[in-house]
């Protein structure tokens, strides 16, 4: 589920549509979480949908870490993506806003971490990177981790609209690593891939200095 103080906006003709924010959206508040009205599709059963369906996946879900399709029920599906997001996915199956989002301001998802497919070419940001590729995750995760690891400690700190969503005893592991007594699971967790063969440890939990790309 999006964060409620959002709204789908027609943004230019080279996004098409997005996600803006209504109201102020402190960093460290989380703006997407997991829940039950979302739809997860095995490979299999995406091969067996019919085409006209298929199609709509494979515009709209992304892939968890088990290689299935998840289509988002409301608007998160029309997140998009940024080499400079505002917002980054977590091992825990929500998204942290790592900086102020501002009423007017489009929230956005770097689709580095999405599993996707095929690699594409983004709009120029003036970024460095320039093509998503399907193996972001590995190359940047450190990355991402630093700026999770910068804003997290602001999560019992603001106020949460998803915190229903999110299980009890999982919101006391995350005000843990908040107040810096349990490690952050890194970002890396969320890859997909059969034979990762790599060291998935948590981050050292606590607040400190993000770094933008």
């Amino acid at each position: 589920m999006i964060h409620p103080h959002t709204e789908l906006r027609f943004i230019n003709n080279d996004i098409g549509y997005g996600v803006v924010a209504t109201r102020f959206i402190p960093k460290g508040t989380i703006t997407w979480v997991l829940d039950k009205l979302d739809r997860e599709f095995s490979p299999l059963e995406m091969e067996m949908t019919e085409p006209i369906y298929r199609e709509i996946l494979n515009k709209y879900c992304f892939r968890n870490n088990k290689g299935n399709y998840i289509l988002c029920w409301d608007n998160a599906r029309y997140v998009n993506h940024s080499f400079n997001s505002n917002c980054l996915t977590t091992a825990y199956d929500f998204e942290l806003a790592i900086r102020d989002i501002h009423p007017g301001e489009e929230l956005t998802d770097d689709y580095g971490y999405l599993n996707i497919e095929e690699p594409f070419r983004a709009l120029n940001e003036g970024t460095r990177r320039k093509i998503v590729y399907p193996n972001d995750l590995l190359k940047y995760h450190k990355i991402w981790d630093k700026k999770l690891l910068g804003v997290i400690c602001y999560v019992n700190k603001v106020a949460q609209p998803l915190r229903e969503l999110i299980d009890d005893n999982l919101w006391d592991k995350i005000t843990s690593i908040a107040d810096g007594r349990e490690m952050m699971d890194s970002i890396l967790s969320c890859y997909y891939t059969d034979q990762l063969g790599i060291d998935l440890h948590g981050s050292n939990g606590g607040c400190q200095h993000s770094h933008l790309l």
